[in-house]
C-alpha cells in the first residue's frame, strides 16, 4: 500500500514522500510456493476425502482426536471459564454486529414493478443455503471474526452456517473463539484449520453438505485456498495483510495517530500503515512518536517490522490532494482525524471502511464494538468492491412475467436484433409467439 511513480503523476499535486516503504510490494503478492502447496493439498483432499483432512489436521494443526466436531455440550460450556468482563465484551460485540446487519437487511427489499404495459419485472433477495466460516486462531485469536461471518450470515437468513477453527490448546480450539461462535449462532463448529478446513467445508466433508460460500480471514495459505476454490464456492473477499491509513490535519494529535497506525501494524510484519497529511508538523512528529511507542510495545517485533518495511508518510499541499492520495491507495481501513468531517465523507470514494473523527478508531470495529463488518478488501480492492455485509449472503434474483398483450412490444424488436446477429433460434423463439397472436 504505497504510491508508485505513476500514481504520483496521476495525482497531479506535489506530494512529498516523507517516509517510503523499505520493501516495495510487487503487483502479484502470491508466493509460488504457497500456490503450489495449496494446489497439491486441494487435490489430495478432493481425492482422499475425510481421511486426507484428518491426516493434514494431525500434521499441521496438532489434532489428536478422531472427530473434528466440537460437541454441542462443549460449545455451550465454552464461555464458562472465560473472565466475566471478556464474556460481557464478546456479548456486546456480537449483539452490535447483528444490530447493524439487521439495519442493513431492513433496507434491502424485494420489489415488483411494471416496466412496460403487460411486462412485470421484480427481484427477490434469497439467502444462500450453506455457509462455511473460517475463524482464525493463530498467533492471536481474532474473536470478533465470528460476529462478522457467522452472525451476519444468520441475520441474512442463511439456514446452515458451520464454522471451522484450528486447535490451539491441548489439541482443542480456543474457548473464547468457541464462545464467540456459539453466541453468533453457528450451527456446528469443527476443530480444523488452514487449507484443510476450507477444503473440507467446500467439499462437504464435515457435515455432509458442501458450502455455497466460504468466508473469513486467514493466513496466506487460507487466502490462496479461497482463490483456488472460488467458482466452486462463493467467497467474501480475497484479502491480503491488514491495512490501515490515516488522514490527518494540523488539529490531530501525533500520539493518537501513531497509536492507530501501530494498532493495525501489529496484525503482522507485512501489514501496511500509511499517513497522508497536510501538516508538516505531523509528518515530522508521527514517525518519531511511532518509534517512541514501539519502545514500550509488547508486539514491537511485529509492528516495528511492519512499519519499517511497509509504512509510509505522505505530505500533500491541500485536502483535495490528500483525498486523491487515499483514493489511489484504496486502503482497507481509513481514519480521518481532521476538520470538516462531512467534506471527507462526501469526497472520499475508495476504502473498505471509514472512521471519522478522533473518537472513532479502527480497533473499535475490529472488536465488533461499532457494529460494522471488518471483513474488508485489501490491496486496492476497495476501488471496485466493498466488504462483507448482510448483502453478501443474499442472492439478488430477478424474474419477469408478461401478458399476451405485451408480446408484440417485446417480440418484434427481438426478431430485428436476432436477424441482425444471425441467431435464428433466438428469432424463431420470438416469432412463434408473434404467430400465435394471429390464431
Amino acid at each position: 500500500m504505497h504510491l508508485t511513480e505513476a500514481d504520483l503523476r496521476r495525482i497531479g499535486s506535489p506530494v512529498t514522500v516523507v517516509k517510503a516503504p523499505a520493501v516495495v510490494d510487487s503487483a502479484d503478492l502470491r508466493d509460488p510456493a504457497v500456490v503450489a502447496t495449496v494446489s497439491e493439498m486441494l487435490r489430495t483432499i478432493s481425492a482422499g476425502g475425510m481421511d486426507a483432512v484428518l491426516r493434514y489436521a494431525r500434521e499441521l494443526d496438532g489434532f489428536t482426536g478422531t472427530d473434528l466436531l466440537v460437541r454441542p455440550a462443549e460449545l455451550a460450556r465454552a464461555g464458562d471459564a472465560l473472565p466475566a468482563d471478556l464474556r460481557a465484551a464478546l456479548d456486546a460485540g456480537a449483539e452490535r454486529t447483528r444490530r447493524f446487519a439487521g439495519m442493513q437487511r431492513a433496507r434491502l427489499q424485494d420489489f415488483e414493478s411494471e416496466v412496460l404495459p403487460g411486462v412485470v419485472c421484480g427481484q427477490r433477495l434469497v439467502p444462500v443455503g450453506n455457509v462455511g466460516a473460517y475463524l482464525p486462531a493463530g498467533r492471536f485469536p481474532l474473536l470478533a471474526s465470528a460476529f462478522m461471518t457467522v452472525g451476519v450470515a444468520g441475520v441474512a437468513g442463511v439456514p446452515n452456517v458451520v464454522a471451522a477453527t484450528p486447535p490451539s490448546r491441548d489439541g482443542r480450539p480456543h474457548p473464547a473463539v468457541l464462545y464467540a461462535a456459539h453466541i453468533s449462532g453457528a450451527d456446528a463448529v469443527y476443530a480444523v484449520g488452514g487449507v484443510q478446513a476450507l477444503a473440507a467445508m467446500a467439499f462437504g466433508l464435515l457435515d455432509g453438505t458442501p458450502a455455497d460460500m466460504i468466508v473469513g480471514a486467514g493466513n496466506a495459505y487460507v487466502a490462496e485456498a479461497k482463490r483456488q476454490l472460488y467458482g466452486q464456492v462463493g467467497i467474501d473477499v480475497l484479502a491480503g495483510p491488514s491495512e490501515v491509513a490515516v488522514i490527518a490535519d494540523d488539529t490531530a494529535d501525533a500520539a493518537t495517530v501513531a497509536a492507530d497506525l501501530l494498532a493495525q501494524a501489529e496484525h503482522g510484519p507485512t501489514s501496511p500503515a500509511s499517513l497522508a497529511t497536510t501538516s508538516e508538523r505531523l509528518a515530522e512528529e508521527v514517525p518519531r512518536e511511532i518509534e517512541k511507542q514501539l519502545a514500550g510495545l509488547a508486539t514491537a517485533e511485529i509492528a516495528g517490522a511492519a512499519w519499517r518495511d511497509h509504512g509510509t508518510v505522505y505530505l500533500a499541499p491541500d485536502r483535495e490532494a490528500v483525498a486523491r492520495v487515499m483514493d489511489t491507495l484504496a486502503p482497507e481501513h481509513l481514519e480521518v482525524i481532521a476538520e470538516d468531517l462531512d467534506w471527507w465523507l462526501d469526497r472520499l470514494r475508495n476504502y473498505g471502511s471509514l472512521f471519522l473523527g478522533p473518537h472513532s478508531t479502527v480497533v473499535y470495529a475490529d472488536k465488533g464494538m461499532s457494529g460494522t463488518n471488518h471483513v474488508l478488501p485489501t490491496t486496492r480492492g476497495a476501488r471496485y468492491t466493498g466488504g462483507l455485509s448482510v448483502a453478501g449472503f443474499l442472492k439478488q434474483l430477478t424474474y419477469q412475467r408478461a401478458t399476451r398483450e405485451a408480446t408484440r412490444a417485446q417480440a418484434e424488436p427481438t426478431v430485428t436484433v436476432s436477424d441482425f446477429e444471425q441467431l435464428v433460434g433466438h428469432r424463431d423463439s420470438a416469432r412463434i409467439r408473434l404467430d400465435a397472436l394471429r390464431d
